[in-house]
């Protein structure tokens, strides 16, 4: 971060305590970021079941599995997308202007589900909503981090404070869409997707003029003489996916493992961009290789958390008795139960770092012990195994250990990232913190694929084992993830 950008008269002085003792740009941001989780995790949570129920349940009748798949595809894609969102913020037009451009397209796709019918409007929606996400999410969480300095003891918590906004949206959104889903039909939770997105449109409109000038800073702009080189390559890289998809070679089936791979390959590449960089120093790069090790962590750790919206969707729609006093719940509002203590138990984390000031654990020893009780949750699945429905509170106790092992590794996996980030790349490397959950993401699709309702036991001793043992390996290594850090927590 550079001296003008901290002699700046703007929130990110230490002294700018007004809102809950943070910047009270904070603020702004919680609201944009709670209104577009709203829309997003409104859609998601009815998504799968809109393309597996049959044509007469208003679905589109496609196979379960395929669907899973496609879901997991989908939400990889979403995140895939922060690396065009974040190299048009640092390069072009910074990440104000992209964030804003983003929630618009957000809402156009929302809006293309709630009135295009049929596969169409599936694809156009999608496309839509999953480009505009991208950009906006790498945006909101590069803005966050420009609130505080490198040191500044109020980053974590500020993170979960931003991460509770997230998660208010995402406790709102599947109440809403799977009531009108049920209700009134799987459009009308769509519609309400995007009115969702505009309320939110609207409140950051208003606020928009406030954000700090480096809100609006283009921090490694791209020279005019350059642009019409990259204009080729980007025409060039959609040619290539327009074939591919014409000719049958990426097609529904394939889709998700092709995602993985390309979120495989765009991470390499950004890794290779950011080490052979001669805007990046030596104790950049060695910030960098420490971030590797937590990539990896993190890729693990969404490869089951997201499982929320493929198998445990599945789970609740098909094994989970979701009777309440003779009024059965909607599946989608499963999805509300992980934000519900998101809420709760984000603002004590928040206060427990703060409280605990150079005392709390460093960033590596929090993500082991998130992708641990991640893990842990996995093999708590183990005795609900067999024929019988799944009690609503054994799988409320489950999530419970899902939103545990989320605020230790999901806002502190924000946080870490701008902290370690070269100032050149400081947007485009939270990008990279979201290709790993792109990665993650795609995975939960294609794992959700291996899960066998018939003999469950070694997909929970499996996956939930394997992730035990990474957290264990990575406790190992934090004390030499840490010199890597060069005095970043």
């Amino acid at each position: 971060m550079s001296t003008t950008h901290l002699s700046q008269p703007t929130a990110t002085t230490p002294g700018d305590t007004s809102f809950f003792g943070h910047p009270k740009m904070l603020a702004s941001l919680f609201s944009v970021e709670m209104w577009e989780r709203f829309s997003f995790y409104g859609m998601q949570g009815i998504l799968l079941y809109y393309m597996y129920f049959t044509a007469a349940e208003g679905g589109l009748g496609i196979e379960q599995g395929l669907a899973a798949g496609l879901v997991g595809a989908y939400g990889g894609g979403v995140y895939l997308s922060t690396i065009l969102g974040a190299w048009l913020a640092d390069r072009l037009f910074g990440s104000e202007k992209v964030l804003f451009g983003s929630a618009i397209l957000i809402m156009a796709g929302h809006l293309a589900l709630a009135f295009v019918p049929g596969i169409p409007g599936l694809i156009a929606g999608l496309v839509l909503v999953g480009v505009g996400s991208g950009g906006l999410k790498a945006n909101a969480t590069a803005l966050v981090g420009g609130l505080y300095r490198e040191k500044d003891e109020r980053r974590d918590a500020g993170f979960s404070i931003f991460y509770m906004g997230i998660n208010a949206g995402a406790l709102i959104g599947p109440l809403v869409t799977g009531w009108l889903q049920e209700s009134q039909g799987f459009h009308w939770g769509f519609g309400a997707a995007a009115v969702g997105m505009a309320v939110g449109l609207v409140i950051y409109a208003l606020g928009r003029k406030n954000l700090p000038e480096d809100a609006h800073r283009v921090h490694n702009p791209l020279p005019a003489a350059e642009r019409t080189k990259y204009g080729l390559r980007f025409g060039a890289i959609a040619a290539v996916i327009a074939v591919l998809l014409a000719t049958g070679i990426v097609n529904a089936e394939n889709l998700a493992m092709s995602m993985a791979y390309a979120a495989i390959g765009a991470s390499v590449l950004y890794f290779a961009l950011i080490f052979s960089s001669k805007q990046v120093n030596g104790t950049e790069r060695r910030r960098v290789a420490a971030f590797i090790p937590l990539y990896i962590a993190s890729a693990a750790f969404w490869a089951l958390f997201q499982q929320q919206f493929t198998f445990i969707a599945v789970y609740s729609e098909e094994k989970l008795d979701r009777n309440l006093f003779g009024w059965e719940m909607p599946a989608a509002w499963v999805q509300s139960i992980n934000p519900v203590f998101i809420i709760i138990f984000a603002g004590v984390m928040a206060a427990l770092w703060t409280r605990l000031g150079r005392k709390q654990p460093g960033s590596a020893l929090k993500f082991s012990i998130g992708l641990f009780v991640m893990g842990l949750a996995f093999l708590a699945f183990i005795p609900l195994a067999g024929d019988g429905k799944t009690p609503l509170l054994a799988l409320v106790g489950i999530l419970f250990l899902f939103t545990l092992a989320e605020l230790f590794l999901s806002p502190i996996g924000l946080s870490v990232t701008t902290k370690l980030a070269p100032a050149a790349f400081r947007t485009q490397m939270v990008a990279l913190f979201f290709l790993s959950v792109s990665l993650g993401t795609t995975l939960a699709g294609i794992l959700s694929g291996l899960y066998n309702p018939e003999d469950e036991l070694p997909y929970f001793i499996g996956i939930g084992g394997t992730a035990m043992l990474l957290a264990v390996g990575l406790a190992a290594a934090s004390p030499a993830i840490k010199k890597l850090m060069g005095g970043v927590r």
